[in-house]
């Protein structure tokens, strides 16, 4: 007798495949990075970043070591490569490469943010970019990342060769505690510049010509480099006038200094001068006041750890503003409508 075998319970039961993490973000965030690479803003911005910065250093190396035997054995002295005003025959004061950095920095973002949404859409490749088996958010992030990569690599390429020309012209090795604030100053530097790309990425979304988008942004710039100081004043001027009496007076700087806080400019400015400056115990008005009151305090060269405290509200500060205009291009960026 032939039994007849039973069905098996170990049938070719097809197990879930395991659900990666999408990689869409990184396809087009590799082609636009290699996009950028080659593109001729790249190069343009990374030899006109590197000629001034290397201009800048070479010349503040030479007034290091003409007072080297004023300085030597001091903390810091690496840093003042970055921090100290350059004196030429050409003009006798010339900005620091913090205070360069600080004023070109915003340009690099812009250069690289402007165009990332519009262009696709002038050229009718969005559509199409949409089509392919892609989350539709994967587009804006990996713009965003390819080009917070690029000003990364544009911006350490720069500080790199400065610092190498510095050793080179002052015949010294930045301390562990130098290249700590250097290295941190650095991370803060793509911060700020990354408000900037994230700033033209939203206008790149909400205006389709790209040329109004750069305008856009560089108005926002301008408003704040040159007359952010002015309507700040009298923003301040109206909440707290400046009276005769020492106590108004220091209440309308201190409202003049939180206003200025709103902004990234004034807290990328705070940063440097505290983490490329040991000797900087505070930024803050009343703090300030108070040291110079207080007559028998000694001044004193702070610890990494505790400049970078002084600082962290700033730097949380920067982060949000980053993070909130990226938040509001992918927003923006998500709830338009695309057509081919």
């Amino acid at each position: 007798m032939i039994e007849r075998s039973q069905p098996s319970d170990v049938t070719a039961e097809v197990s879930p495949a395991t659900r990666s993490i999408p990689a869409g973000w990184r396809i087009i965030g590799g082609k636009e990075f290699t996009d950028h690479l080659l593109s001729l803003r790249f190069l343009l911005l990374l030899l006109l970043l590197g000629a001034l910065g290397v201009g800048t250093i070479y010349t503040v190396a030479g007034t290091i070591r003409d007072a080297a035997s004023q300085v030597s054995g001091a903390r810091g002295i690496f840093l003042l490569l970055f921090t100290l005003n350059p004196s030429t025959s050409i003009t006798q004061s010339l900005p620091p490469f913090v205070q360069l950095v600080g004023f070109l920095g915003p340009l690099v973002g812009i250069a690289f943010g402007f165009n990332a949404i519009n262009s696709e859409r002038a050229d009718g490749t969005l559509p199409r970019l949409l089509s392919q088996p892609i989350h539709r958010d994967d587009v804006i992030n990996g713009k965003f990342v390819a080009g917070l990569a690029t000003i990364a690599l544009i911006l350490g390429a720069v500080i790199v060769l400065v610092a190498a020309i510095g050793m080179i012209r002052l015949g010294l090795v930045p301390a562990g505690d130098d290249a700590m604030r250097l290295f941190t100053w650095y991370l803060m530097t793509v911060i700020y510049v990354g408000f900037w790309l994230a700033l033209a990425m939203l206008c790149s979304v909400l205006f389709r010509n790209s040329g109004t988008a750069f305008f856009a942004v560089l108005a926002v710039w301008l408003g704040l480099t040159f007359f952010g100081t002015t309507i700040i004043d009298a923003i301040a001027g109206i909440i707290a006038p400046s009276g005769t009496t020492g106590e108004q007076q220091l209440n309308n700087l201190v409202w003049r200094q939180n206003l200025a806080r709103l902004t990234p400019n004034r807290l990328f400015t705070e940063m440097g001068q505290v983490i490329l400056d040991p000797r900087v115990q505070t930024v803050d008005i009343q703090g300030l006041v108070a040291l110079r009151s207080n007559q028998r305090a000694l001044a004193s060269v702070l610890p990494f750890t505790q400049s970078l405290l002084i600082v962290w509200p700033q730097v949380v500060g920067l982060i949000g503003m980053t993070s909130v205009c990226f938040g509001a291009a992918y927003v923006a960026f998500m709830r338009q409508e695309v057509r081919a």
